[in-house]
């Protein structure tokens, strides 16, 4: 092949000599008009996905090429996973670009929550990652909310200039692109770029035109490697991250009692007064309390508990975090899968995580 062609779907360089490698494709179907990639096909028509050889000094050198660029970037962070989400070093890669924010999955979030508070939540925390947008807009790429400002507002922010995407895995990049294609130039589905709950779905830039002489570029999700979705099977991806409005559960915990999220994390209570603790996960993710006397025990025989961390047969292999909880309301998120508010009456936690997962205290979010 002479002529450089990417698969439509991913980004991936077309390619037909070796099937074990990214942009594979038998040589029949390069003559077709567009060219969707052996991976992409089986992802949209089988949801079987392929592994790739890609690292993430790969995604960043791809991320690094924007700041050589007069471009307006457009930061897509994942409202239910905002801290697990955050690309680190984002104001360093982009080169001072404009950065214009988009808080996605609106619609995974309590209807109940205002928008503008949810708008000033996000700004505080984006202050406390130094990164200072041009604007923040809430949005829901499944539900197209808030498209036609987005929409102006990326054109005027761009001034004629290109606009990358940027974001971690799964923030839902491709989504918010493709919801864009279908409602403004009017594209079918089988135009549309390759989404799936895997992460990693788009492997380079993909290319968009806006007019004649400037692009809007899909690049790859950042590989954020403490999130707890590149530790779970794939088979339990779909389980653990949500695709509709959480379902809340407050549990009243006493000290030393636990509660198990699955068997991919816990929280104990070490000492306080009787608190309400609301936990914000996938609905489809097994939530169960138990004494902390016992809780070792539960992990261990693996009966109760659905799901775990493939070679992780013990509960000794996970890492502890603790915090203190004060007065008034704070959140402890598990990286990649969900954040428990507790009504802070003092007290101290406990947290059991694979060892590379992130948690953290962070201002309540609801």
């Amino acid at each position: 092949m002479n002529q450089e062609i990417k698969c439509f779907g991913c980004g991936a360089i077309i390619q037909n000599q070796d099937e074990k490698k990214i942009g594979y494709v038998p040589k029949k179907t390069i003559d077709n008009d567009q060219i969707l990639c052996q991976r992409c096909f089986k992802l949209r028509h089988y949801h079987q996905l392929s592994q790739t050889s890609l690292t993430k000094d790969d995604y960043l050198r791809i991320l690094q090429t924007i700041g050589e660029k007069d471009c307006l970037v457009v930061y897509i962070i994942d409202l239910f996973d905002f801290n697990g989400c955050q690309i680190q070093g984002l104001v360093r890669h982009t080169g001072g670009n404009d950065i214009y924010v988009l808080a996605n999955k609106r619609d995974i979030l309590p209807k109940s929550l205002k928008e503008v508070k949810l708008e000033h939540w996000v700004r505080r925390q984006l202050k406390n990652e130094g990164i200072k947008p041009i604007n923040v807009k809430i949005t829901s790429g499944l539900k197209k909310l808030n498209f036609d400002v987005i929409y102006d507002e990326i054109e005027e922010y761009r001034k004629g200039r290109d606009v990358y995407v940027v974001g971690v895995t799964n923030v839902g990049k491709s989504t918010f692109i493709n919801a864009l294609l279908k409602h403004y130039a009017s594209v079918n589905d089988e135009a549309l770029i390759t989404v799936s709950e895997f992460p990693g779905t788009t492997l380079d830039l993909i290319q968009i035109p806006l007019d004649e002489n400037s692009y809007l570029y899909d690049t790859p999700g950042i590989v954020n490697s403490h999130q707890m979705t590149h530790f779970v099977k794939t088979e339990d991806l779909e389980t653990i991250i949500p695709k509709s409005e959480m379902r809340p559960m407050t549990f009243q915990l006493k000290p030393e009692q636990t509660l198990y999220f699955s068997g991919l994390a816990r929280l104990d209570y070490l000492e306080g007064q009787i608190n309400s603790m609301t936990c914000y996960f996938s609905r489809y993710l097994q939530i169960h309390r138990t004494k902390t006397i016992n809780a070792d025990q539960l992990y261990n025989r693996h009966k109760t508990l659905k799901m775990e961390i493939e070679g992780m047969s013990t509960i000794d292999q996970m890492k502890t975090y603790e915090f203190s909880i004060k007065n008034g309301k704070c959140d402890i998120v598990i990286s990649g899968l969900g954040f428990i508010t507790i009504n802070g009456k003092g007290g101290k936690v406990r947290v059991h995580v694979p060892k590379d997962v992130w948690v953290l205290k962070r201002e309540a979010l609801i």
